[in-house]
């Protein structure tokens, strides 16, 4: 028969053969816990060390921080527009950007309408009734506006059912203290 190997034996025969275990003591345990509570002599000077090395290195490492008045900001004027434009100049500009505007609206409305074909065309060639979509989103949209228009004017009769507040009688000058006087001559 041959013999056992230290895996093919039970948890036992590890614990025997670990030298950790020979080390373990209750009673080393309970001297090396009495050596540590019982005072050492220099624990007191150690302590006031090391609390002045530890204030003192803060004390260098942490600037001193006071509280200033913010500077005054630096003001920049838009210098885009020249400063003495006559109101035709100023009118011209408009004009001109507006054209611009113009023009840029229409080219994005082009762009947005040849996407929207193209939608169409692929909504087709995958078999979705592309018209008929068209209607339901065109209905929805002339309800929504109809429903903001229909809150506009009850908002509108709101207001005109409240009553505005009177206004004070108007003084006429027969009223008035000191009407028909002639001025005094200081005035």
């Amino acid at each position: 028969m041959r013999a056992k190997t230290l895996a093919e034996e039970d948890a036992s025969a590890y614990i025997r053969t670990m030298a950790f275990w020979r080390n373990v003591s209750p009673v080393g345990a309970a001297k090396d816990f009495a050596h540590v509570w019982r005072g050492n002599p220099h624990r007191w000077p150690v302590l006031a060390i090391s609390i002045a090395g530890s204030v003192g290195l803060m004390a260098i490492i942490i600037p001193k921080s006071e509280r200033i008045m913010p500077r005054q900001p630096e003001v920049t004027f838009i210098t885009t527009f020249a400063a003495g434009r006559s109101d035709a100049e100023i009118e011209a500009s408009n004009i001109a950007n507006q054209k611009k505007q113009d023009v840029l609206r229409a080219k994005e409305a082009e762009r947005e309408e040849y996407r929207k074909n193209l939608y169409r065309q692929l909504g087709r060639m995958t078999g979705v009734d592309v018209d008929k979509m068209e209607r339901e989103i065109k209905q929805e949209e002339a309800a929504e506006k109809a429903a903001i228009k229909a809150k506009a004017e009850q908002g509108r009769a709101g207001q005109a059912e409240q009553p505005t507040p009177a206004s004070p009688p108007q003084a006429t000058p027969a009223q008035e203290p000191g009407a028909g006087a002639p001025p005094a001559a200081g005035q």
